[in-house]
């Protein structure tokens, strides 16, 4: 695809560089190029004389050799010229007509980047698995490139359940609710890599919710299901997602808070995740099973991003049930004495809960909980 529409894209390939960056000797200032051993000896109270032999123009060869005892004017980016090892900064020098008096003495490389400095030819630059970011875009383009090989974007088809769910334009009625999972979901696999297909909605009904998931299978990567899935009489999703064929459901229920009715399937190559209903339960969810999912699709290492959490104190007690692993939405606050974690309301039915955190401290599943005070990890939202 066209370099310039890359940003957030994964790489199919390592990138290696045929090319020197930068590509020659350049000034890392506006000054004069000069033999630094000319100068070796030149300070404010005794300047050095140097002859003034040309000027480096940018985006020009450099013509003008630096012989013995003269100087050529650079500027800042321009290229070195042949016999010149060093640049003295502009404001460090005093020029009286053909002469320029040189007030501070430098070493040899000072005020250069050199040929390679930045790239080598040879050097293995970025790694199959990468999304592309800003400064990747900028390094690409300084080795000349004007296409990148990335990987294509899994497809995941997402589909709400629910008698009570209306599709967000609906006007609401008595005991109805409008989808929030839809487009949240669709948020965080975007946000993940992939690209998201909205299905709509489908009442609780077996038929019509299977005949939705046969539709989905169809053409998508993944299948993400919202509502219907709690271990119960009416077990309408589990039922459609075990119907759709082999292997099937390898999880039904997991011991996690908020999450509990998570239903984990493969249909066929297929993985299809039922999500709870509620909709930071199906937020929480989607963050821990389906989007290292979706990042091995990408080839992305999904393993922990240290640089994804940040330690902070807790300004209230966040009590847990122990059992399952209690996934704790948070505010952080900068306060004079460090980073505080301000715990957020625990009901999977407030998403407010996620719209206000920053961050989401883990409560491990043999754990009550943690005190006011306590230093704990706040994973970034």
């Amino acid at each position: 695809m066209p370099l310039a529409s890359g940003l957030g894209r994964v790489l199919d390939r390592d990138v290696v560089s045929t090319v020197d960056l930068p590509p020659f000797d350049r000034s890392a200032v506006d000054g004069w190029a000069v033999r630094a051993a000319d100068v070796a000896d030149a300070s404010s109270a005794g300047p050095v004389r140097l002859a003034v032999l040309g000027e480096v123009r940018m985006g020009a060869a450099a013509e003008v050799p630096v012989t013995p005892g003269g100087t050529v004017r650079i500027p800042t980016g321009g290229m070195l010229p042949a016999g010149a090892d060093a640049v003295v900064m502009q404001e460090q020098t005093e020029v009286n007509g053909a002469t320029l008096l040189v007030r501070r003495a430098v070493r040899a490389r000072e005020n250069v980047v050199g040929r390679g400095e930045d790239v080598r030819a040879g050097d293995l630059i970025l790694r199959r698995g990468r999304r592309l970011r800003p400064a990747d875009l900028g390094i690409l383009a300084g080795l000349g490139l004007v296409e990148v090989g990335v990987i294509v974007p899994p497809r995941v088809a997402i589909l709400s359940t629910g008698d009570e769910v209306l599709a967000p334009g609906q006007p609401l009625t008595p005991g109805r609710v409008r989808d929030m999972n839809g487009l949240a979901l669709a948020g965080a696999v975007q946000a993940a890599g992939g690209v998201a297909t909205l299905l709509g909605v489908v009442v609780d009904e077996g038929p019509a919710v299977e005949a939705a998931l046969r539709r989905a299978v169809v053409g998508h990567e993944m299948v993400l299901v919202t509502g219907g899935s709690s271990v119960g009489e009416r077990d309408v999703v589990a039922d459609a997602i075990r119907a759709l064929g082999p292997p099937g459901i390898v999880v039904h229920g997991v011991a996690v808070r908020p999450g509990k009715p998570t239903v984990l399937a493969i249909a066929g190559a297929i993985p299809v995740i039922g999500l709870p209903g509620n909709p930071v339960s199906a937020l929480v969810i989607f963050d821990l099973f389906a989007r290292p999912i979706l990042e091995q699709m990408l080839g992305i290492d999904p393993s922990v991003r240290p640089w994804d959490k940040v330690g902070a104190r807790l300004a209230a007690p966040l009590a847990s049930a122990e059992g399952r692993e209690d996934h704790r939405r948070v505010r952080l606050e900068s306060r004079a004495d460090g980073i505080w974690a301000v715990p957020l309301p625990a009901g999977s039915q407030i998403l407010t809960s996620l719209t206000g955190a920053d961050g989401i401290v883990v409560v491990p599943p043999e754990s009550v909980g943690f005190a006011q005070g306590d230093l704990v990890e706040v994973r970034l939202l």
